[in-house]
């Protein structure tokens, strides 16, 4: 499986990702050690988890995800050979992050968030640590580009945000404690990232090394501002949900919804239940087997063949679906198929 380097950093990961938000509630725990297992053993070097996971965020079950890949490690005795990326959340009203109250990105917050990661992956130190998701008032998800009923305020230190520049420095505290090594993005915009480079460039903090956001078939809007801003910032797209939530698949064709599935067991797909989208990606499906491919096969190989894309974050229920994601990284990418 191909290497490639994360960011400006000396980080060669692999071009698939594990990601692991299924672990702890649609997964048991040997069941995410069963994909870790395969997975290392096909080439990939990077896992990616939170301390949200996992999905759907519930207090009962936040964090185990983190415990599952920190057993993990132990019993196989490998943090050593792992590039291992986790996540603090954005601003939350949801009170069992930190004991009882909401959430920000603030020192205290961070090292809070940090701290428990660490003793949950047992591990410590990570090699990059993400901000989930942006304090500023931006609509949530994939790639922040419009700005719904609230308009954006005129600068990053009005209201009651915390200014980029008074996390970016928690960050660098982080990195001077050896808690984390690099620092990277999640579901940002470019005026987010380019805002978070230019406080670094100052010599505030660590420099973003990489960009956690949706990119797909049928969400390609990093195409339209951050793929320029990451290309000429160096900085790495971490692509996640190559599959579209699972609708890329073909397993919600015609409407279908497949007992165990997470449409069918959480009723989260809402981003890919647009109009006309159920055409479109039964479209591709289509276009998918006209090549004999499995739709999740030929979805997951346009991700992987993107040459803007550092690691596509996949992720499985199951070890038959875990292959197939994995199978995408030896697809060649043909003329005919773009």
């Amino acid at each position: 499986m191909q290497k490639r380097r994360l960011g400006r950093t000396d980080l060669l990961v692999s071009q698939i990702c594990l990601g692991s938000m299924t672990w702890g509630q649609q997964n048991t725990e040997t069941e995410g050690h069963a994909q870790m297992d395969l997975a290392f053993a096909r080439g990939v070097n990077f896992i990616d988890t939170a301390e949200l996971y996992p999905i759907p965020p519930k207090a009962e079950t936040q964090g185990r995800t983190e415990t599952i890949i920190g057993n993990w490690m132990k019993a196989r005795g490998n943090r050593d050979r792992v590039l291992l990326a986790t996540k603090v959340v954005g601003r939350t009203a949801s009170d069992w992050f930190r004991g009882g109250r909401p959430s920000k990105l603030v020192r205290a917050d961070i090292f809070d968030a940090i701290d428990k990661s660490l003793a949950k992956l047992g591990t410590d130190y990570v090699d990059l640590y993400q901000i989930h998701w942006p304090e500023r008032d931006v609509p949530w998800g994939a790639n922040p580009t419009r700005v719904g009923g609230t308009p954006p305020r005129a600068d990053s230190t009005s209201g009651d945000e915390t200014p980029i520049v008074e996390t970016l420095a928690v960050f660098d505290e982080l990195v001077k404690a050896g808690k984390i090594r690099h620092f990277g993005l999640s579901n940002e915009s470019s005026w987010g990232l380019m805002r978070f480079i230019t406080e670094s460039e100052k010599g505030i903090g660590p420099r973003a090394v990489s960009l956690q956001n949706a990119y797909n078939l049928v969400n390609r809007t990093f195409e339209v501002n951050l793929a320029e801003a990451c290309a000429r910032e160096d900085v790495s797209l971490l692509a996640y949900s190559p599959l579209g939530q699972g609708y890329l698949t073909g397993k919600y064709d015609h409407g279908a919804r497949p007992a165990g599935s997470r449409s069918q067991l959480f009723n989260r797909g809402q981003r890919y239940e647009t109009p006309n989208a159920a055409e479109v990606l039964l479209e591709y499906s289509e276009l998918a087997r006209s090549f004999g491919m499995e739709p999740a096969l030929f979805a997951g190989a346009y991700v992987a063949s993107r040459p803007f894309v550092a690691s596509s974050i996949i992720g499985a229920t199951s070890l038959p679906q875990l292959e197939i994601a994995l199978a995408a990284a030896a697809v060649v990418w043909t003329e005919d198929m773009q």
